[in-house]
């Protein structure tokens, strides 16, 4: 919501040294979110005034259509030359003279062009900072006085408070609601522009039915007739609704806008002459459509509520209009709609047809429910004065009002609740003083009774009472109270390893980042992933931020690669990036609706059992991606570009972590390579994949040809997991180091080698390390060499050189034995 200062002051006397700046500090203090001030003008100089034009003298010759004016601004008249072509003698414009300043900087002097000599500027609605028209010269209304300040006319210097409204605050949503929360804030006087005598229903107004109450309680219709279609808005109204972030169009339109940001009350006018019967309020029936105001046809829903004709629908309730009864250029008489419409039903409409309007968004917080009347009658007022139109006497000409009786709130509470909540004492005067100044009635001594105002829809249960007084006392007179923590608590087992295996991973050199946790169809199929595939068992949104992707991730891989795509963008290109963070997989084929549970007491066994049934699986999963180089280029030699090894290493830092131990195997799965693809597994169970992803996918997802990624279930490592990292063995003996070379088949993966080497090796193998893998001639089609580092160390003595090759040898035949490895050179 965007207030101006200026606007404000009409309802609050504040005092002229306040700034905007000082304004928005005391409602931040009172609970609102003002997120800016924007000052407007301050870079303008004048003079800047009001000009008439005597004669126009056509220059040609040139490309374009050149003028030479003569205008006057009170004094001899100056010449001045100017492009546009849509004034004419006689006409009032806005004239800077030299030495003005407009916004931007742009300073005017008097300079001579196309053969004379320009004394000023006659200006455009752009160049003065009102808006982006650029097609044509300001004319100004007749009645303007000849040389009178622009600057002050026009309203061109002013502040501008920009407001995030919370959607229990629909009353903020209005300079009426702004207006008293300031005069609170200042213990001033607030004079209500709602506040006016509004006529009763006379049975001369417009025929109104209701046939929904549940959606539509009351729809207040004031026909307005002979109003002047030539008439503009004036000059105040057009740039206090431009002020306040919306475009002026005509009169008619104008005014409703108007009374809507002034009092909150969103108002639809529609062309008499264009209505065919009684207005009726209903659901939609099935088959129905309706173009809105908008151009678009849209299909309509069952559960949509409807403004309607004997023609059909015209204006989708609360929401936007038709273009059935569109106000027009030549309309002359108006029909004004002012109605209290269901905050549920028209959020759903506006989220079902993807509409959010400024009028949807008031009515989706809640609207005065009192309010139509007084807004209907502030448009008519307004109406009559600006357009010439006339109210009253006359068919159809007068007041319609339809009301179905609300419920009123009332709720009992000791006026000391305010004061428990928030740990600080305050007197009973002061509570009622109050809750009063925000609209509520009062009564009763130790137990007081209040009824908040229709304008205050979030005002239901003692809390939100006691809310009100702590905000206008100010949250800043709080004590500041640390919570007691109680002894001998802190992380639990499974935090504790989490924190572990992300501080493992950054010690790694690997970058932490948070990914958006939704995916859609379109991620599925860039990453080659089956329709059969588990992970394409989701959970779908039910009111997603994006339709696009609507469903929770069952990976973490999709997030960090649009990372990697994003940050690829922006000129970086060696990534080493990593998450920890939920996947959700749905159980069975259909989701479980979750129970709602009571807030008077807490949930039973048997309702907590109900609801972890309806929820997904959710186990942690950890996940890396690797870009570009792994090591860097330097004066040390040539950069290294990532592998799968790397992949691999990562899933093997999370295991160390962790405390276990991972066994690799050969796999294919989507969307690794399927000849560069590594199973992670624990204990005989898959837990992960680590690998080089397929280059189709990397092309689809517009990334280098070459990408490494890596994924684990955490938790199921966290499972099995005491915590307890071993220490390693420590022998102040001295190493032994031997190399073997075996040949095997080149579908043989290398982890099956090495687990063999280190079964028939034993207790005395320290390490072994693959430092080399050979595809030739000389070994024959269809083989590979693999060339291993075994290095032995005795903890209580050294070791012979007939001992180490011993186990070496025992090694090699049993790598031979479970792989068929035959010694390289044998």
């Amino acid at each position: 919501m965007r207030v101006p200062v200026s606007w404000l002051r009409e309802y609050v006397d504040l005092p002229a040294e306040v700034t905007g700046r000082d304004v928005a500090e005391k409602l931040i203090r009172a609970g609102l979110e003002v997120e800016t001030v924007d000052q407007l003008g301050t870079d303008i100089a004048g003079p800047i005034v009001v000009g008439q034009v005597l004669g126009i003298e056509e220059l040609t010759g040139f490309k374009k259509p050149i003028r030479y004016c003569q205008v006057t601004t009170g004094d001899e008249p100056r010449g001045i030359i100017c492009g546009a072509t849509n004034f004419a003698v006689g006409d009032k414009v806005v004239v800077s003279l030299p030495g003005a300043v407009l916004p931007g900087g742009f300073t005017i002097s008097a300079r001579k062009t196309y053969g004379h000599i320009s004394n000023g500027m006659i200006c455009s609605a752009r160049e003065l900072g009102l808006g982006e028209d650029h097609s044509g010269i300001m004319v100004l209304p007749p009645d303007v006085e000849v040389g009178a300040d622009a600057i002050e006319l026009l309203g061109l210097r002013d502040e501008v408070l920009d407001i995030a409204v919370t959607p229990d605050r629909g009353y903020a949503l209005s300079l009426r609601g702004i207006a008293r929360e300031t005069a609170i804030a200042y213990d001033t006087e607030l004079r209500d522009p709602a506040l006016l005598d509004t006529p009763k229903p006379d049975g001369q107004g417009y025929e109104v039915r209701i046939e929904d109450p549940a959606g539509c309680d009351r729809f207040v219709a004031r026909t307005v007739t002979g109003i002047d279609p030539n008439r503009p808005s004036p000059l105040w109204l057009r740039r206090r609704v431009q002020l306040a972030g919306m475009r002026p169009i005509s009169l008619v339109v104008d005014v409703t806008n108007y009374v809507m940001l002034e009092l909150g009350q969103p108002l639809h006018a529609y062309d008499r002459e264009r209505l065919a019967g009684p207005i009726v309020v209903r659901r939609a029936w099935p088959g129905e459509w309706l173009v809105t105001l908008d151009g678009n046809k849209r299909d309509l829903d069952p559960e949509d509520l409807l403004i309607t004709d004997d023609s059909g629908p015209i204006g989708l309730a609360g929401v936007m209009g038709g273009a059935s009864a569109e106000i027009g250029e030549s309309t002359r008489d108006v029909v004004i709609e002012a109605a209290h419409f269901d905050a549920i039903t028209i959020a759903k409409a506006s989220r079902r047809h993807k509409l959010s309007t400024e009028a949807s968004r008031r009515f989706e917080r809640g609207v005065d429910p009192e309010l139509p009347a007084a807004a209907a009658e502030r448009a008519a007022q307004l109406l009559v004065e600006l357009g010439g139109g006339r109210v009253g006497s006359g068919t159809d000409i007068g007041v319609t009002e339809v009301a179905y009786e609300r419920p009123g709130v009332t709720i009992t509470i000791p006026w000391r609740h305010a004061g428990q909540v928030a740990g600080v004492a305050y007197p009973r005067e002061t509570v009622v003083r109050r809750l009063e100044q925000i609209g509520c009635a009062v009564s009763g001594d130790d137990q007081i009774t209040v009824t908040p105002p229709s304008w205050r829809p979030d005002l239901r249960d003692p809390n939100d009472l006691a809310e009100e007084v702590i905000r206008l006392e100010g949250y800043e007179k709080l004590p500041s109270v640390l919570p007691f923590a109680p002894p001998g608590r802190g992380y639990t087992h499974a935090q504790r390893l989490r924190r572990r295996v992300g501080t493992a991973l950054a010690h790694a050199g690997y970058v932490e980042v948070l990914c958006y946790p939704f995916v859609g169809e379109q991620t599925w199929a860039a990453l080659g992933i089956e329709e059969n595939d588990p992970r394409r068992r989701t959970m779908r949104v039910l009111n997603p931020l994006s339709d696009e992707e609507p469903e929770l991730r069952t990976t973490l891989l999709p997030g960090l690669l649009a990372t990697a795509r994003r940050n690829i963008g922006r000129g970086f290109g060696d990534l080493s990036l990593f998450e920890i963070g939920q996947v959700y997989f749905a159980r069975g084929d259909r989701p479980v609706a979750a129970p709602r549970l009571p807030v008077d007491r807490g949930p039973t066994p048997e309702e907590i059992a109900e609801l972890e049934a309806a929820l997904p699986d959710q186990p942690r999963h950890v996940a890396v991606v690797l870009v570009g180089n792994r090591e860097p280029a330097g004066w040390w030699g040539p950069a290294r570009p990532v592998g799968w090894a790397d992949a691999v290493e990562a899933a093997r830092v999370v295991a160390r972590a962790v405390g276990v131990e991972l066994k690799v195997e050969q796999a294919q799965r989507a969307p690794w390579h399927p000849g560069r693809c590594a199973a992670l597994l624990l204990d005989d169970e898959v837990v992960g994949y680590a690998g080089e992803l397929h280059p189709r996918a990397l092309a689809r997802l517009h990334l280098p040809a070459r990408v490494c990624a890596m994924e684990l279930d955490l938790d199921a490592l966290i499972r099995v997991s005491d915590g307890l990292v071993p220490a390693p063995r420590i022998s102040t003996y001295p190493v032994a180091t031997q190399d073997v070379a075996l040949i095997v088949d080149k579908s043989v993966p290398a982890a099956e080698v090495e687990a063999a080497l280190r079964d028939g090796a034993g207790e005395l193998l320290e390490a072994i390390r693959l430092f080399d893998v050979y595809e030739g001639e000389q070994i024959g089609e269809g083989k590979k060499s693999l060339a291993y580092t075994l290095r032995f160390r005795a903890p209580d003595r050294t070791l012979t050189a007939e001992e180490v090759t011993e186990i070496r040898n025992a090694a090699a035949a049993e790598a031979a034995r479970r792989t068929g490895a035959t010694l390289r050179g044998a």
